[in-house]
């Protein structure tokens, strides 16, 4: 059998050509740069070779220590995001080809919630197997005809890798999204609870059409890319440096702000759409973008922060909306509409310095309203879902009186003798014993009564007043805390 090979225009054996072959390693084209005059380079990587030739910058004999600890939950919602933007990125190149969008990738993206833009920040990564500035690596200038060198090819050993000091949930992310990917084309079914997608209809298989979607999801990490800013033989005590100063330095956004900025909530474009530029609006209701509110400040509104979390009790019975669906909002909109519609009617809610005319300006007081709107419209519970319960509900918004003076706020440091003269005997019919338990609901000052801080213990308690008052069922005596689904 003929063994030679042609190498360079002469025949020689395939053992030669092996021995005689380049060994410089592994090329990378990066740009050089000196970031606060260290030499850095930068690399573009498509998630695919993130995956493979990356690794967190943690020793596992934890001696070499330059991150904090992982948290799943963070880096499952990071995967997720990964997830759809790849779905995103193939609905593209189905319309860029002029093709018909699958019905099938339209219904996962509609699951999932859409959003105008996606991307994926810059990863921060320390290549240890080199001097300090990378003095010792084999480098190629890469020149433009016109404009002399354009970048460099740096030759870097097979095994090398890049080790990950900022943006380990994101690496996580992308192996998690791997790994979904991986069951999918292995077993031909979705993984159970927990996976990073789910049909609305449960089933043991897919179509061929969601097996196809799913190929694509994987050809196209081969070519979504992700920047990667590489910090050259650093030690250990360099690399912490860097990560403290990468995650300390900068000023963390305002909740509010950030929650103006997103679009890719469901509740958040509800929120922005149907109530901040609709019904707020019209009625004149501001909407503040600082997170806090100034108790005698005079304006009339919430902030972003506090109206998100009221509308997170309102419409998916959770104190964020994080982690929400389109479907989740399904057949909700108007009811939270005409919730809104309510509440701007109590009395001295809407008027100037709302916070000294009602405690239903505080907004621990609207998430026990929104609480109880999700029980009697959208609960699980058959017997409170009802329209007679719905419509005392509603109703009654307007009629309780929620004054300051009402002594219903304070009625577990009422005594007997001041229980009897309200009236109030029968409430404690609704409320948890307070007999093991701190009911600290709040107190006067300046004869206004200010609820505490600790919304999520004090807010069914407050529904529970307004069960009593409104003759509706009432939760079960041993429920002290708040339940969620």
């Amino acid at each position: 059998m003929n063994t030679l090979i042609q190498k360079d225009g002469v025949l020689t054996t395939l053992e030669d050509a092996l021995q005689n072959q380049n060994t410089n390693g592994r090329p990378i084209k990066t740009f050089v740069g000196f970031n606060s005059g260290n030499r850095t380079f930068t690399v573009l990587m498509s998630l695919f070779e993130l995956h493979e030739f990356t690794a967190v910058a943690n020793d596992p004999g934890g001696d070499f220590v330059a991150q904090r600890k992982l948290d799943m939950v963070h880096a499952t919602e990071i995967a997720k995001y990964i997830l759809k933007a790849l779905l995103s990125s193939v609905e593209r190149k189905y319309q860029k080809h002029g093709k018909e969008v699958p019905e099938t990738l339209t219904k996962i993206l509609h699951q999932m919630g859409r959003q105008p833009y996606m991307s994926i920040p810059p990863l921060v990564a320390s290549f240890r197997n080199c001097l300090p500035n990378g003095t010792n690596l084999a480098v190629e200038p890469l020149v433009s005809a016109s404009d002399g060198t354009a970048c460099f090819k740096i030759y870097i050993n097979h095994g090398d890798i890049f080790w990950i000091v900022d943006g380990q949930h994101r690496r996580k992310g992308i192996q998690l999204v791997y790994e979904f990917l991986d069951y999918l084309s292995t077993y031909k079914k979705y993984p159970g609870k927990g996976s990073l997608y789910q049909p609305t209809e449960k089933k043991d298989n897919f179509t061929a059409d969601e097996l196809k979607i799913w190929g694509d999801c994987l050809e196209m990490s081969k070519s979504c890319t992700v920047n990667l800013e590489v910090h050259l033989g650093l030690g250990a005590d360099q690399e912490r440096q860097l990560f403290h100063d990468l995650n300390n330095l900068a000023r963390k956004v305002e909740k509010s702000l950030a929650l103006q900025f997103d679009n890719s909530n469901p509740i958040n474009r509800f929120i922005k759409e149907a109530l901040i530029d609709d019904l707020f609006y019209n009625e004149g209701y501001e909407i503040f973008e600082q997170d806090k509110i100034n108790w005698t400040d005079e304006r009339v509104g919430l902030t972003r922060k506090d109206l998100v979390a009221i509308n997170a009790h309102l419409l998916v019975n959770k104190t964020t909306i994080n982690n929400a669906t389109p479907l989740m909002l399904e057949g909700k909109e108007n009811i939270a509409r005409a919730f809104w519609e309510k509440v701007l009617q109590i009395p001295g809610f809407a008027a100037s310095a709302p916070r000294q005319n009602t405690v239903a300006a505080q907004p621990v007081v609207l998430k026990a309203l929104a609480k109880l709107t999700f029980d009697f419209f959208f609960g699980k519970n058959k017997e409170w879902v009802t329209a007679e319960n719905q419509q005392k509900l509603f109703d009654g918004l307007s009629q309780i009186d929620f004054s300051h003076a009402n002594p219903m706020w304070k009625v577990y440091s009422l005594g007997q003798e001041e229980v009897n003269r309200y009236n109030l005997e029968s409430l404690f019919d609704y409320l948890p014993d307070n007999s093991d338990a701190n009911r600290d609901l709040g107190n006067y000052d300046n004869n206004e009564f200010r609820f505490g801080a600790k919304h999520n213990d004090i807010f069914p308690i407050i529904g529970d007043m307004i069960r009593w008052k409104l003759s509706l069922p009432k939760r079960k005596k041993d429920v002290l805390e708040l339940e969620l689904i």
